[in-house]
Order: structure tokens, then C-alpha cells, then sequence
């Protein structure tokens, strides 16, 4: 008997042992290990660690991708539902992000651009009046804020799609406003140019973007022949080549422009117009064949708009010598944060240094409840160990077309006034 009973232990442990691999097991969601609010040193003394609660867990509701086409900026501009797929890559090549790279043109500690302020007029400034400072870029395009806003105006050359999203930095609006306004002066006969997402008026996540966190990135139409928006793929086929042209040419060489992304089948049909047209090729070149250097890159999903980032010197070296100085005015001294799966009060409270009854009266929340990609100001006790903080910024020399592809544009000599050259005879 006691072998049959001691058969019968192992044949039922071997069994129960094989019960709790099987694959079906496998793939049963397993439990967190510790609460999101929990510390590392909780975990070793958590045998069965508790679930967040239903009050504290952020809501799960489907949040739109980091990539996702930016329909909602575009509005009526969009690609039709079943034409957002726009995967095709069919000539390879590299495809840029949304998301800013944290490298920069080394300037030092140096201040080159905003000199008029010392460091005691600064903090001095922003102790009293911070408005006097104007436009404020804290952080990256992709990881920051904006204070001192500017809304863009509305205007005959343009057309404002989403005015609650179109605030941006001075430096932004009036790069703007110059390229348009030189497209105006060479095209008079131009449509409004439909001017999309910038940023929210204090910057932070503006869904369903990667970037336009802190006033320095702008999304543009192209121009057409009339201006009825067009609803097709492939956008090229369809653009005013001319039109759209001028208005790269004059983000290019009027502006401080970082980077444009756009699709490359619309760079094509632009590049082979401005070579046309008597555009040097070196310089062609340099802007949209140059790798990582070119100023226009390709993106995926960018058929339909161009997304223009611009340097912002003053706005960013603003941003970068006030990060020290935030915990001065405590009602700026916040950090931006976007909600994740997961996510409670406590959690970001504990993360930021913060509390949770901080968090919801600056956000006005009553109860615990979160959203996926609510975007949260959370206030700070101290300094932000965890705000990005740029490197300071040298902005590089603009990408000018040779003299020579320039007085090919000019009026006649007798019109023009041409300066004097050092060297050159009486």
C-alpha cells in the first residue's frame, strides 16, 4: 500500500508540475509586481503585492500612436481614412522623427544670444515681471513647455486651422509670417496658406504629435490652385509646384529653419522644379541630398504638410539660463507630464517631488481619476532634477544660394543698386 500511495504522490506532483507551464498558462496577463508607487526597497519585503486600485489606476482607453498621422492638426486637410497607411519606403533611405536629438552646436557657457540680460537683470526680471522677458521655450521640441506664448494671428495671406493649437514663440510666428509674406510678394495671386498645429498655449503634449511641445515647430500646408483643400494621396500630383517651392526656398534662406520634414516623393517633384527653374544644384543639394546635414528630411506620414522646426535663439537660451531660477516662482516652477498606462497621483507625485493634493488643484482634479495622455502641470517644491535641460545653442549660418543663382533672379543691373566690392577698381 505504501507503494502504491507513494506512486500515486509522484505521478500527481509531475502532473501538477506540468499544469503550471502549460503554454495556455503562459500567456495569462501576469500581476505587476509591486504598485507603481511602490520603492525598490518594498519590493523585497512584498511577498503578494497589491493591484492599484480601480480609483488610482489611469483609466486604458486606446491613445493614439507617437506616429500617428496628425489628422487632428490638419483638420480638413487630411488624407481620407484609407489612405493613411502611407508606408511606402520603396527608395530606402533614412527617415527622420518628430523627436528633437539632444545634440547641439557646442556655444559653451557662454550667453550669445539674449546679452542685454545679465544674470542679475534676469533673475531680477523674472522675479518681478516675467512678462517683459517675452517668448519662453523651456526643454525640447519633444520634452518641454512654453511660457509667454503668442497666438498666430489671422491674416489675408493665411488661413489659422485650429487657433486653440497655433500658439508658438515670437521667434516662431514671425518666421513665419516672413516666408509667407515673401511668397506674397512673389506670387500675389496666392491662396491662404493653411497654417496647422504649433503648440498649446503653455506648450507640453499636443496629441497626437511627438514634438510641438515648446512653440518652435509649425505645420504647413502646400499651396494649390485655388484654395479648396484636396483630399487625395498623392498630394505632389496635385500641388501649385511654384507656389510650394517659393515657400521652402523662403523657410530656407529667410529664417532660422532646423529642419523640414517631408515626404520624399514631394521632394522629388520640388527639387526637379527648382533645378528647372536655374537653382544651383550644388545648393539643391546641400538642402535635400546632404544625409544628415540636409535641412529637408524625409518622414513617413508627411505627404500632405511640411513640419518646420525652427532654431528659436533667444526663446531657448531664455529657457536654458531660467531652468535654475524656476523655483522662484513657484507658480512656474512645474514640470509637464503626460499620463501612461499605469500611471497614479502618488506615483508622479513621489517621481516629481510634488504631492498629490499639489497636483490636482493645479490641474483642478477632484477624485484620482487619470487619462491615458492627459497632460499634467505638476508643481515643484525645488529645483526639477528631472526637467530637460538643452545644451547651449549656437544657431549655424543659414544655407544661402551662391551669389551667382542670385542675380540670375535679379531685376536688370541698372535697377539695382550693387554694393561695392573690396578690392575692385573705380
Amino acid at each position: 500500500m505504501r507503494v502504491h500511495s507513494l506512486f500515486f504522490v509522484l505521478i500527481c506532483g509531475c502532473a501538477s508540475q506540468t499544469a503550471s507551464t502549460r503554454p495556455d498558462d503562459e500567456a495569462q496577463p501576469v500581476a505587476a509586481a509591486t504598485r507603481p508607487d511602490s520603492t525598490p526597497a518594498d519590493v523585497s519585503q512584498k511577498a503578494t503585492p497589491a493591484p492599484p486600485t480601480p480609483t488610482e489606476a489611469a483609466a486604458v482607453e486606446p491613445a493614439a500612436p507617437a506616429d500617428a498621422h496628425p489628422a487632428a492638426a490638419t483638420a480638413d486637410e487630411a488624407v481620407p481614412a484609407e489612405d493613411e497607411d502611407d508606408e511606402g519606403d520603396e527608395e530606402g533611405g533614412p527617415v527622420a522623427e518628430e523627436a528633437e536629438s539632444r545634440e547641439s552646436t557646442a556655444a559653451g557657457d557662454e550667453v550669445l544670444y539674449t546679452k542685454d540680460l545679465s544674470d542679475e537683470a534676469l533673475a531680477e526680471a523674472w522675479k518681478n515681471d516675467p512678462q517683459m522677458l517675452g517668448s519662453i521655450s523651456f526643454g525640447f521640441a519633444d520634452e518641454g513647455r512654453l511660457m509667454n506664448a503668442r497666438q498666430f494671428p489671422t491674416g489675408d495671406g493665411w488661413m489659422v486651422v485650429s487657433p486653440h493649437q497655433a500658439w508658438g514663440t515670437s521667434e516662431t510666428i514671425e518666421y513665419v509670417l516672413a516666408a509667407i509674406r515673401q511668397v506674397r510678394a512673389q506670387y500675389p495671386d496666392a491662396p491662404p496658406l493653411r497654417v496647422n498645429a504649433i503648440s498649446a498655449p503653455e506648450g507640453g503634449y499636443l496629441r497626437p504629435h511627438k514634438s510641438h511641445q515648446n512653440g518652435r515647430d509649425v505645420d504647413l500646408g502646400f499651396y494649390y490652385p485655388t484654395a479648396e483643400p484636396v483630399r487625395v494621396r498623392e498630394r505632389e500630383k496635385h500641388i501649385d509646384v511654384p507656389k510650394t517651392w517659393a515657400l521652402l526656398k523662403a523657410l530656407v534662406t529667410q529664417t532660422d529653419v532646423q529642419m523640414v520634414l517631408l515626404d520624399r516623393r514631394v521632394q522629388k517633384v520640388l527639387y526637379e522644379h527648382a533645378l528647372k527653374s536655374g537653382e544651383d544644384k550644388a545648393w539643391l543639394d546641400s538642402v535635400f541630398r546632404a544625409g544628415k546635414s540636409s535641412i529637408v528630411q524625409h518622414a513617413r506620414r508627411h505627404r500632405d504638410h511640411f513640419h518646420v522646426r525652427f532654431y528659436n535663439p533667444r526663446a531657448q537660451e531664455l529657457g536654458r539660463r531660467l531652468a535654475p531660477l524656476l523655483a522662484l516662482r513657484p507658480e512656474q516652477n512645474i514640470a509637464m507630464y503626460r499620463v501612461r498606462k499605469g500611471d497614479t497621483l502618488g506615483a508622479i507625485a513621489l517621481r516629481f517631488g510634488s504631492t498629490v493634493e499639489r497636483i490636482r488643484k493645479a490641474n483642478g482634479i477632484r477624485g484620482s481619476f487619470l487619462r491615458i495622455a492627459q497632460v499634467l502641470k505638476v508643481p515643484l517644491r525645488k529645483p526639477c532634477t528631472r526637467c530637460p535641460v538643452p545644451p547651449p545653442l549656437r544657431v549655424p549660418e543659414r544655407k544661402l544660394p551662391p551669389p551667382i543663382a542670385e542675380e540670375q533672379a535679379m531685376p536688370p543691373p541698372q535697377a539695382v543698386q550693387v554694393p561695392s566690392v573690396a578690392g575692385a577698381g573705380p
